[in-house]
């Protein structure tokens, strides 16, 4: 009997956690049941490496964009750049951007100029936007609503842990709500309960490897394969079989990735 299939929508495997064995990383994301992985870049300038990873494995796709922790270091990209890009058969988003104010308050304004520049460019090109949100609710919500309202774009919320207002700005615009292994912590039932708030076809997994890895494992390196672990907590959480939520979260995927085919 074939496993249900599940999709990583958010991992690394550019990061030099996976360099030793990233071959059997991906082996074991497939032997899991997750037969697609979407690798994220963060700086730009890594973007060749992170799209060679792509174009190696058939079931590995990428995004590229600026991580808002990187804002300032990193030149600032423009929309032409974004846009050319996406010319790339296996390049699937734009990001991740987003604001961080937990570490990099001090560079929230050019954290929030890139993030004008990633939206104009999923704007422009029909690409989800992939937003990392961390100590910047209120800002967040007003940013992707007031551009929303110049120019409809689709967006997921990567690794979501922000609050029940930024949840609700987010599915009013009907943007997406990516479960990662925070929502499977034993003390994140707050959390969780914002996930089933939302409806079932607004939710994704990933897993954000190699950080935040979900128990059993949690501490640990966490890695594509462990997407698994995710999945039957947010099955459990909304109280159907982790058949129907693998299959809720895939079809959600590919709504949202329609490029991942």
């Amino acid at each position: 009997m074939s496993l249900p299939l599940l999709v990583d929508s958010h991992c690394h495997l550019d990061f030099p956690d996976f360099d030793a064995e990233r071959p059997d990383v991906i082996e074991r994301a497939l032997a899991a049941g997750v037969h697609k992985m979407v690798t994220i870049c963060t700086k730009l300038r890594l973007e060749p490496q992170v799209r060679a990873i792509a174009e190696a494995y058939p079931q590995v796709y990428y995004a590229a964009g600026t991580h808002p922790m990187s804002a300032a270091d990193e030149p600032l990209v423009s929309v032409d750049d974004l846009v050319a890009l996406t010319a790339h058969p296996k390049m699937v988003g734009i990001g991740e951007t987003g604001l961080d104010y937990h570490y990099t308050a001090d560079s929230k304004e050019i954290q929030k100029t890139s993030l004008a520049v990633h939206i104009e460019a999923a704007q422009r090109t029909g690409l989800p936007l992939i937003i990392h949100a961390r100590a910047a609710d209120d800002d967040m919500a007003e940013i992707l609503t007031s551009h929303f309202k110049n120019a409809p774009y689709t967006c997921v919320m990567h690794c979501f842990s922000s609050s029940t207002a930024l949840a609700k700005a987010a599915l009013d615009l009907d943007f997406y709500l990516s479960m990662s292994g925070i929502a499977a912590f034993p003390k994140s039932q707050e959390l969780r309960d914002i996930f089933t708030a939302a409806p079932l076809n607004r939710i994704l997994v990933e897993t954000d490897s190699p950080y935040l890895a979900p128990p059993p494992y949690r501490g640990k390196r966490n890695e594509p394969s462990y997407t698994v672990h995710t999945a039957q907590k947010g099955a459990q959480a909304f109280g159907i079989d982790y058949e129907a939520f693998a299959k809720a979260t895939t079809d959600n995927f590919h709504r949202l990735f329609a490029k991942a085919i």
